[in-house]
């Protein structure tokens, strides 16, 4: 084949600065590139700086303009070739829209991919003009390995061995036995956490936390403290944790928001937060509070009209520039339709497997508030539960079970709701925790047994 020719198969300049060009002037773009190529994907060393030098700007939550560029190629002491700058201008004016950025990504991708088979055939024919003997059949296994990592997987998956599982299995229980020393040792029987706290003690010790990769979905009914819920967990996480979490709201505003912060912080009932009467030792008390809120790593995003696919885009965003260990969405009830065509409870199950995908992609843990039904089942689709990795059902207790369980007077303060652990793909299920919700003060906290 003609030099000319392969050169055209294997290289797309058009489609690398379209990329590029889409990347400088649209947010969406930047995202979908950034989560989707590498340096490495693009042919030209002049567009690979480019893409690398725009997704560390865009990490760092500045806008990649041109002008934004050549300050940092200049800073850097590159692109000093005025043929750099004309390319980058080019690039910069050839604007087009982001909705096709997906059609050209591909395009990038499909060339890395030819450029990688080209290689492996140019490899493959030089060990078989200069070497002399031959192994047949592993030099065989060996291509066929190769070509497999081309066309079946993609770059992130791997396939274990049996002595790569064997060697996963002994570091794990390595692992676990080393800890469970420590634990006895050091930690005085208490297990230390191996995910993000929950803000429950009695939760934590049944689930050590939410982990990396886990959906967690959260159920109540239409008024029974879901929204309080979330808040508790960011105010754990977030807060008393010192890591970053994003909240997603479909429902309340961002002074409402602020107000039911105001109030959880500070300890003072949220009726009287809003409607500001209070006394001045109480204003300072919240605006401590506030102060609290503005060191910490919670991030609030009001979304009404959100969607599953907006919300791949902000937590790609927020993982990119944040760096966020959990992202809450409150609810998916109120998530538009994917397809006008489908059913409740396809809708609400589509978002579900959108939501774990995301949770392993991106690492994180994903949490998603659901509406319960009167009998205590999910609504819409039960089919949700198959695929989280932690289900808790949150509900008052009733009023006849406060007035004539004995066992629920043992405690520090009477219980009035309980956490209830449907699901558990890592531990146990099927246990209540009794909890104790302040509805004044929108605040929720564990009950201890008192010792008599």
């Amino acid at each position: 084949m003609e030099g000319n020719n392969l050169a055209e198969i294997l290289i797309d300049l058009e489609s690398e600065r379209r990329v590029l060009s889409a990347m400088l002037h649209s947010e969406e773009a930047c995202i979908e590139a950034y989560n989707s190529l590498k340096a490495s994907d693009f042919s030209s060393p002049r567009h690979a700086a480019i893409f690398e030098l725009t997704t560390n700007l865009y990490e760092r939550e500045v806008r990649p303009t041109f002008v934004e560029l050549l300050k940092e190629f200049h800073s850097l002491g590159l692109f000093t070739n005025p043929r750099d700058i004309e390319e980058l201008q080019y690039i910069s004016e050839y604007y087009i829209d982001d909705e096709n950025v997906k059609y050209w990504i591909k395009n990038v991708k499909d060339k890395a991919r030819l450029r990688k088979f080209e290689s492996f055939l140019r490899k493959s024919y030089q060990i078989l003009t200069e070497e002399q003997d031959h192994d047949v059949e592993q030099l065989l296994m060996a291509a066929e390995e190769e070509l497999t990592n081309l066309t079946a997987l993609e770059i992130d998956d791997h396939v274990d061995t049996p002595q790569d599982l064997a060697r996963v299995g002994y570091e794990e229980v390595e692992r676990r036995f080393l800890r469970y020393k420590e634990i006895k040792e050091v930690h005085k029987g208490v297990i230390p956490l191996d995910g993000l706290p929950t803000g429950f003690e009695n939760l934590n010790k049944i689930t050590l936390g939410y982990k990396p990769g886990d959906l967690v979905i959260l159920g109540a009914q239409t008024g029974h403290g879901k929204t309080t819920f979330a808040l508790h967990t960011a105010n754990a996480i977030a807060i008393r944790g010192s890591h970053n979490i994003l909240y997603l709201n479909t429902e309340m505003s961002r002074q409402q928001i602020a107000l039911r912060w105001g109030s959880i912080l500070s300890g003072i009932e949220h009726d009287r937060v809003r409607s500001g009467e209070i006394s001045e030792s109480e204003l300072s008390r919240i605006l401590n509070g506030y102060s609290l809120l503005g060191e910490s790593g919670f991030y609030s995003y009001p979304c009404p009209n959100l969607t599953p696919e907006k919300t791949i885009s902000i937590a790609r965003k927020f993982k990119a520039q944040k760096n966020i260990d959990m992202m809450i969405v409150d609810y998916i009830g109120r998530m538009d339709k994917i397809d006008p065509r489908l059913q409740e409870w396809q809708v609400l199950e589509q978002i579900i497997k959108t939501q774990k995908l995301l949770a392993q992609n991106l690492n994180m843990v994903v949490m998603c508030l659901v509406q319960l039904n009167p009998d205590g089942t999910l609504q819409g689709a039960k089919r949700m539960k198959n695929e989280c990795d932690l289900l808790l059902k949150l509900s008052p207790i009733p009023r006849e079970e406060l007035e004539e369980n004995e066992e629920l007077k043992k405690y520090d303060v009477m219980p009035n709701y309980a956490i209830y652990i449907d699901k558990n793909r890592d531990g146990q299920s099927g246990i209540r925790i009794p909890i104790y919700f302040d509805l004044q003060k929108q605040t929720m906290r564990d009950v201890k047994r008192v010792v008599i």
